[in-house]
């Protein structure tokens, strides 16, 4: 069915929301994006003080097809971007491996550690840049409102190998090929990109290593503050209401009309939600037309949970890489913590595996002259109990500030910064709870909902209401899934199913000269 709706109002302004709202300007209709905070780009927000110029959500800048292709749509400037060398340096308490992207120097570093390695990494690695390719052709720019798009000889020549890769995780996928426990974290620890953890992805995420391994992250100039204005700017032509937030979408019959803020309507011949899909359920529509019930999400997997550490630090940091990971030697425990605690020996609920962002490394505008930016984040369990931290309340909670005391401690040792916490000249966090009241997340999740087998794909749940015909939903909690680039496809995706597009492909933008 396709909606030829007029006004449509987008509820949310995050990466997602502002990307539907440019492709619907784009597409000749009259748009209204709302969201109950003052600044644009939800999760991908920023922060700024004493200097520093923080992200404050993603930072890991992958899958350069899918911004490509959204900017080309858009009739906007692409993106542009500075390499990282290293792709990223995995810490330990002992040691540290410097990942540089490509085939040969992957194939060099798994030689080095586990010989026979170098040639399994090669086979693995063509698999994976295979399977993205697919993805990329037939499962993520589509409503999956049709399956015989799937009905393709690409698809169809390698159902046994997608059934393999779905029916078994992306821990044991790699266990199969490797033994080292180092080759095994760089691996699978992609799976948390994804808000999941490696027992439990399915192994066709393997495909994350062609993004991590063969093409290698990049950092957009700006950071991702920059790149979510680039959005908000192919948005230009909507009307922006912000600090305003929806309280109800209205109906009559089995058609949305619009929206309710405090005390006024706005009227609409569709609207779609970006907003988290739990909060759009839940808060905004009555029982009677929940598409997705109290039942449905008691049995799904809100995903990860993080505490977020903002950190300005006077003089150099050469110890740490731009990106680096620092993995306990055996991270068991750490995913029972955050997935399945509590963890006797997390007694925090935090991992000790932790990642650390220092765009200072690649833009000297992030911090003043002499000082470096660190950006940490600390998986926790998705559970807004936790607390906040201090970033936009007076104080932060007693736990997340002990998460925070822990991590900069852990840093100091692994990275042998001796004096590290005598250096900060800036401090600020974030926790679950804060997730919650500024995004309405589901529990405090930071990501999305998980992406287990039961969650991903045709699995993940239309973007459509089944209860109001022109409701419309975008965004990570819907599919095709959690990060940057999939809110970016998902917005696409929205607009194929106005247009009753039924397609598996990517549109050209020759859809808007039709």
């Amino acid at each position: 069915m396709s909606d030829h709706a007029d006004h449509v109002i987008v509820i949310g302004a995050g990466v997602a929301g502002l990307a539907t709202a440019a492709l619907l300007v784009r597409d000749g209709k009259r748009v209204t994006v709302i969201d109950q905070n003052e600044t644009v780009g939800g999760r991908a927000g920023s922060f700024e003080t004493d200097g520093f110029r923080w992200d404050t959500g993603p930072s890991w800048y992958l899958m350069p097809e899918a911004y490509d292709h959204f900017f080309d749509l858009c009739g906007a400037p692409r993106p542009q971007l500075r390499d990282i060398h290293p792709a990223y340096r995995v810490l330990s308490s002992s040691e540290a491996l410097d990942v540089h992207p490509g085939i040969d120097h992957v194939a060099g570093l798994f030689e080095s550690i586990e010989p026979g390695a170098g040639d399994r990494i090669r086979a693995y690695l063509a698999q994976a840049s295979e399977i993205y390719d697919i993805a990329l052709a037939h499962f993520l720019y589509t409503t999956f409102s049709d399956p015989r798009t799937l009905l393709v000889p690409d698809v169809l020549s390698r159902l046994g190998v997608l059934a393999r890769l779905l029916s078994q995780s992306l821990a044991r996928h790699a266990a199969g090929s490797f033994r080292d426990p180092r080759l095994l974290q760089i691996l699978t620890y992609p799976a948390v990109f994804l808000s999941s953890e490696p027992a439990a992805a399915p192994a066709l995420y393997a495909l994350m290593s062609h993004t991590d391994l063969v093409q290698g992250p990049k950092y957009p100039v700006g950071g991702f503050n920059g790149l979510v204005q680039a959005i908000a700017d192919a948005a230009s032509g909507a009307k922006f209401l912000l600090g305003e937030p929806v309280t109800e979408i209205t109906h009559s019959g089995r058609r949305a009309t619009g929206v309710m803020l405090a005390g006024r309507h706005i009227a609409a011949d569709a609207v779609v939600s970006a907003a988290d899909l739990h909060h759009t359920e839940t808060a905004l529509l009555p029982p009677a037309l929940r598409t997705y019930t109290s039942s449905y999400f008691a049995r799904r997997d809100p995903g990860l949970g993080t505490v977020l550490i903002l950190l300005g630090v006077r003089g150099s940091l050469p110890e740490l890489a731009h990106h680096t990971l620092l993995f306990s030697e055996d991270w068991d425990p750490d995913f029972r913590a955050v997935y399945h605690g509590p963890e006797p020996t997390r007694p925090l609920d935090a991992s000790h595996s932790i990642y650390v962002s220092k765009p200072s490394a690649s833009d000297d505008t992030v911090a003043p002259a002499g000082h470096e930016n660190l950006f940490v984040l600390v998986p926790v369990p998705a559970d807004a109990t936790l607390g906040h931290g201090d970033a936009y309340l007076p104080q932060a909670s007693t736990r997340v500030d002990a998460i925070a005391d822990a991590a900069i401690e852990q840093i100091a040792s692994w990275a042998q910064i001796p004096d590290l916490a005598d250096r900060v000249v800036s401090r600020h966090t974030l926790g679950p709870a804060d997730f919650t009241e500024r995004y309405n997340a589901w529990h405090g999740g930071a990501i999305g909902p998980a992406h287990t087998l039961r969650q991903s794909a045709f699995f993940r749940g239309k973007n459509v209401s089944s209860k109001l015909e022109n409701l419309y939903y975008a965004g990570a909690t819907t599919v095709p899934g959690v990060g940057v680039p999939m809110c970016l496809i998902s917005a696409e995706n929205v607009l194929k199913r106005m247009h009753g597009d039924t397609t598996a492909t990517p549109l050209s933008p020759e859809f808007f000269r039709r």
